[in-house]
């Protein structure tokens, strides 16, 4: 007896918890990640395996600066495509002998 939705769903990676998340798709140094939203930054950091001495940051289309995100428990609003990346927290080019 057929069930009428072979081939819909699947997908193997069922979230946690499942029903009440919203997940959305967002994008850390290009990778394609999941995120429930809202997620915290220290969710984040662990999703986007973002390193020691890196800084995650979203962002931001047209003028402004792009967001700098904590690595806390800090709520964070997501919008399905956001783009966040990653840089060294103290850039000190110059500061060779």
């Amino acid at each position: 007896m057929a069930s009428g939705n072979e081939g819909h769903g699947g997908g193997g990676n069922a979230g946690q918890g499942g029903g009440g998340n919203n997940e959305v798709t967002i994008h850390i140094d290009k990778t394609q990640y999941k995120s429930p939203n809202p997620t915290t930054g220290a969710a984040l950091y662990l999703l986007g395996h973002v390193a020691a001495g890196y800084d995650l940051w979203r962002e931001v289309h047209g003028k402004g600066d792009d967001e700098m995100i904590a690595n806390n428990a800090t709520h964070v609003a997501l919008k399905n495509g956001d783009h966040f990346y990653t840089a060294q927290s103290s850039l000190n080019p110059g500061n060779g002998s």
